[in-house]
């Protein structure tokens, strides 16, 4: 059992204090960009309800390190509509931007379409796993606030991965954890999950994520099939394939930017 309540605190109005559990395995001076990404997520699912109304797509876009520090969030409307919206959010520490959202929010009206294309189903939900990382016994508080249970693959391991985790803390104190903001908590953990080369010696950092769901995750394991690929310039791709219990629900990518350790982006 995680000893984290959350991963951030409302001070006020859209003023969030960072916890620990958002620490990443890069510096214990860093978050993690599942957290945030999901804090914007979070912010944006609240700024514009519709009855019927969810976001179908995410874009985050990682502007720079994100210090364990308080974020201040501004949200807008960039395009109003009645069945689609255009949302975006901007995340700074210490009035720098550190993550950009941009979302489309689309009415889903049930009966509108037929059903069309792949229904694939998801892997079965393993058993309990002992929680292993990238250098088996060096735990890092992000991963330690998620439960991680690998059908394929593993941190400590190099090559695709699958996957499912569960979230043991809501994003913010006090506030419900949305199912999108349970994906979001993980997905941005996709390039590690699949890394092809070993942490210790190189730097695969992604610079952006892009999230599009065909539907709304149900319950509360989340899943994703994910790979890594990566050209010797040092430019690289992660996508994945998500699903949950129910099967297939959408599918995210991440662009990577890859150096030997101490090479700064």
């Amino acid at each position: 059992m995680t000893s984290y309540a959350s991963f951030y605190e409302r001070l006020e109005g859209d003023r969030f204090r960072s916890l620990p559990s958002t620490i990443g395995p890069w510096s214990t001076m860093l978050q993690h960009a599942g957290p945030p990404s999901a804090l914007l997520t979070h912010v944006l699912e609240r700024l514009d309800p519709q009855p019927g109304a969810r976001l179908a797509r995410v874009s985050i876009e990682i502007l720079g390190p994100i210090a364990v520090d308080d974020i201040d969030v501004h949200a807008e409307i960039l395009r109003h509509g009645r069945r689609v919206e255009m949302l975006s959010a901007i995340a700074s520490c210490k009035a720098r931007p550190v993550l950009r959202a941009t979302a489309w929010q689309i009415l889903a009206e049930p009966g509108r379409c037929p059903d069309a294309g792949p229904r694939e189903p998801s892997p079965p939900l393993p058993p309990p796993q002992p929680q292993r990382y990238f250098h088996d016994d060096e735990s890092f508080p992000y991963g330690e606030a998620l439960e991680w249970r690998f059908v394929e693959g593993g941190f400590h391991t190099h090559g695709a991965a699958t996957l499912y985790s569960r979230c043991k803390i809501p994003v913010v104190l006090g506030e419900p954890l949305s199912p999108l903001c349970r994906l979001m908590v993980m997905v941005d953990s996709a390039n590690g999950a699949s890394a092809e080369l070993p942490m210790r010696e190189w730097t695969f950092v992604p610079v952006d994520l892009t999230v599009v769901l065909r539907r709304a995750p149900i319950g509360e394991w989340v899943g994703m099939e994910a790979e890594t690929s990566i050209e010797s310039d040092g430019v690289g791709l992660t996508r994945t394939k998500l699903f949950d219990q129910q099967g297939e629900l959408g599918g995210s990518l991440h662009t990577l930017y890859v150096a030997p350790r101490g090479v700064r982006a």
